[in-house]
């Protein structure tokens, strides 16, 4: 679920805010050994080696930055756009990109963007200071899903000439460097619609491929952009097919329709394919994760007001037990909000209540007054559609762990994900299961909106802590990343006393590639990136 219950579609990651305004503490996570194949691939002719093939579920939903607010179309613009930062690849780490350097004014309420002189759309246009004004003010005047992340933060933004950039923004913000990375910020070929959104636009912005044919949810067709600053991608021509579920996919992927089989497959299906030989599966940590929320709001007169309840529910959970049984060991136990591969990130449940440690469960509960005859009654909501068809299941695994103390009693109740989000307003919801992807990487995204006090409306205001509420506005506007991590690390540790939100497990990026495939950079910023990808000889 997102801010202004915008629902972001993607695997994972991420929607891992990960480097702020510097480099990551944590390197990412190499992808898994390459499996052993028994018979030697078939060798790629050379008309061949100038495309791959990318075979996809997920779909674009429009190509205007101004309204797209899902992960996949975002991957697409990272390919065919362009911002004035961006991470570097296979890294958390952010660099100048379509800017050369930039200057930070005022304290933070100011930011000076150089540019690059010899910046070009794809069919040779100058793009100059001017088309970024425009493009940022197009954002905020069409008011779409993303455009928050610009008018949340941004007065006004100016081109001073035709090189420099000014943003005055309405208060410091220490993750802004990051917000410019993202595609509401990118700047968009004049072609485009300029008062209303253009879903169909094919321009593109700045980037090292251009789009030359797309049918929508069949067929998406790239070439290398020869107006292009930066170097050459290492392949020519990128084709992304469209398959309508899982099963479709992992079956092109084994007859060789595509060379790479990516967002999303099914968690068995990533278990079969480790063992063909000619394939290479790819899995590292994403920055989607999913929680528990238990509404600590005493206004509903729930038992998980109750923090000594909260915090053993806490305690029986067993992650690994989740992890292996529900996702195949797909996702990966998560003991914060904060995911892990991002600065700041500590395990702060597992340092207090370490996994599935059910006797401590059984104190905590005697301490709030329940026993084996005196159970701890549970609603433990879900939704059957939004989060894949794995989401029964984990309800299911996790009424299991919490009973297993003997002296809790759970009830699963379910609802569609539009009444489901209502109810969630509304704070009808005692325990619910959720999931996020991130917006920006920072951890202010993986914090700000469950934990602050009137943030977390969307979650029927479950909690309020004017202790954290102090932390987590110093880390907003502190510069020094150090600083900032130590009350990120702060908040953590009183999510974990607090228990209002409780982690559970972190997806990962999981692909299947031809095993002959290089270049392939996932990371964290959940950005797979085309222009990397080659034909290994």
């Amino acid at each position: 679920m997102k801010k202004g219950l915008v629902a972001v579609t993607i695997l994972l990651i991420l929607a891992v805010a990960f480097a702020g305004c510097a480099q990551p503490e944590k390197p990412a996570e190499k992808p898994a050994e390459k499996p052993k194949a028994t018979e030697t691939p078939k060798k790629v002719e050379a008309k061949e080696k100038k495309t791959i093939v990318i075979g996809v579920t997920d779909k674009i939903t429009e190509l205007d930055p101004a309204n797209a607010y899902d992960f996949f179309t975002w991957e697409v613009m990272n390919n065919v756009m362009g911002g004035l930062m961006r991470y570097k690849p296979g890294t958390t780490e952010l660099e100048p990109y379509l800017a050369e350097s930039y200057e930070i004014q005022e304290g933070g309420k100011v930011y000076i963007f150089y540019l690059r002189k010899d910046l070009k759309f794809a069919d040779g246009t100058p793009c100059t200071a001017k088309d970024f004004e425009r493009s940022i003010k197009r954002v905020m005047k069409i008011a779409g899903d993303p455009s928050w992340l610009v008018t949340d933060f941004v007065e006004d933004v100016q081109a001073i000439d035709d090189y420099t950039l000014k943003f005055v923004l309405k208060k410091p913000v220490a993750y802004f460097l990051a917000l410019t990375a993202t595609p509401p910020y990118f700047p968009v070929h004049p072609n485009y619609k300029p008062d209303e959104i253009d879903p169909d636009q094919t321009a593109g912005g700045v980037g090292p491929y251009k789009i030359v044919k797309w049918v929508r949810d069949q067929e998406l067709v790239l070439e290398a952009n020869e107006n292009f600053f930066g170097e050459k991608p290492k392949t020519e021509r990128i084709i992304v097919k469209f398959y309508a579920d899982a099963t479709t996919l992992r079956l092109a992927i084994e007859k060789g329709e595509v060379d790479i089989a990516w967002r999303t497959l099914n968690p068995v299906d990533l278990e079969s394919l480790k063992k063909k030989s000619g394939l290479k599966v790819y899995e590292v940590p994403g920055g989607a994760i999913r929680y528990l929320v238990l509404n600590g709001n005493e206004t509903y007169g729930y038992p998980t007001a109750n923090k000594l309840v909260r915090q053993a529910i806490a305690a029986a959970i067993d992650r690994e037990d989740i992890s292996k049984r529900v996702y195949l060991g797909t996702w990966a136990p998560l003991y914060s909000l904060v995911p892990m591969g991002m600065w700041s990130h500590i395990e702060a449940f597992k340092e207090k209540y370490g996994d599935g440690n059910i006797e401590l469960a059984k104190q905590l509960l005697q301490q709030a007054g329940y026993s084996e005859e005196n159970k701890l009654k549970i609603e433990l909501w879900w939704t059957p559609t939004h989060y894949g068809d794995t989401e029964k299941d984990l309800a299911q695994v996790l009424k299991e762990q919490l009973e297993a103390t003997g002296m809790i009693e759970v009830e699963l109740k379910s609802a569609e994900w539009s009444t489901y989000v209502d109810y969630a307003r509304k704070g009808a919801m005692m325990a619910s299961l959720f999931g996020w992807y991130p917006d920006y990487i920072d951890p202010d995204d993986y914090t700000t909106p469950f934990l602050k006090s009137g943030a977390n409306r969307w979650l029927g205001y479950p909690y309020s802590n004017p202790e954290v509420d102090e932390l987590l506005e110093k880390a907003s506007v502190e510069t020094d990343q150090a600083k900032r991590a130590e009350y990120y690390e702060e908040v953590q540790r009183i999510l974990a006393e607090d228990a209002p939100i409780i982690p559970l497990v972190q997806g990962q990026l999981s692909l299947v590639a031809k095993e002959n495939i290089g270049g392939i950079t996932l990371d964290p910023t959940m950005i797979f990136r085309y222009y990397t990808l080659y034909w290994e000889e």
